[in-house]
């Protein structure tokens, strides 16, 4: 890594809290600088303003996020639905948890797909093909049975990805967004286990 990019990295890494903090709109380039430890003229060395460093730190996030994501469904844990539960809660705490804890939120969550759409929306539909993948190996080798529930993986994982919204959205009105998540998953598990193997297991 070059001097440069250690330069980016901790700028990025003291502008999310202070976005956090004071939400989008009351950020000023002032705060960020002050955050980093480096004068305002040194961070316009490295961002001509806060909607491209805001891009910027959303293009880091989204593909650490994607890249955790794929680690967690190619894991060692046998049980494919146990490691998509992974992969959704790794998704979860590195792309909405840090902005669901802020008072502006919404305001946040706005910001990004006024500013970085192409990014959110790019990173969406590689976890729509990587859940989709997982979920069409499982039901190959048998491990789930969608055929109680009319939908191919593809219709499955589209499911899942507006759960994940929905509950993304229900944290703001004092929900959990993990404890959600894990009801959900649950819900999931009862719906795709094959039948035999819920009868072995309720024996």
């Amino acid at each position: 890594m070059t001097q440069n990019d250690r330069k980016i990295c901790q700028i990025l890494d003291a502008a999310l809290p202070v976005f956090v903090r004071f939400g989008f709109r009351k950020t000023a380039m002032a705060d960020i600088a002050r955050a980093a430890g480096i004068s305002r003229a040194s961070l316009y060395l490295s961002f001509n303003s806060k909607e491209e460093l805001f891009r910027a730190g959303s293009m880091r996030a989204h593909t650490r996020a994607l890249d955790k994501v794929a680690a967690a469904l190619a894991g060692q844990r046998n049980n494919t639905l146990d490691r998509m539960e992974m992969a959704i809660a790794v998704f979860q705490r590195e792309l909405i948890a840090p902005f669901g804890n802020s008072s502006d939120a919404e305001e946040l969550f706005a910001a990004n797909m006024a500013l970085a759409a192409d990014i959110t929306l790019d990173a969406r539909a590689r976890l729509l093909t990587m859940l989709t993948q997982t979920l069409n190996a499982a039901a190959e080798t048998k491990e789930i049975d969608l055929e109680p529930l009319q939908a191919s993986p593809v219709q499955l994982a589209n499911i899942m990805m507006a759960a994940m919204d929905g509950i993304k959205h229900a944290q703001w009105n004092g929900s959990s967004l993990d404890e959600d998540t894990k009801l959900f998953m649950r819900l999931l598990r009862v719906a795709v286990t094959p039948r035999s193997d819920q009868s072995s297991q309720s024996r």
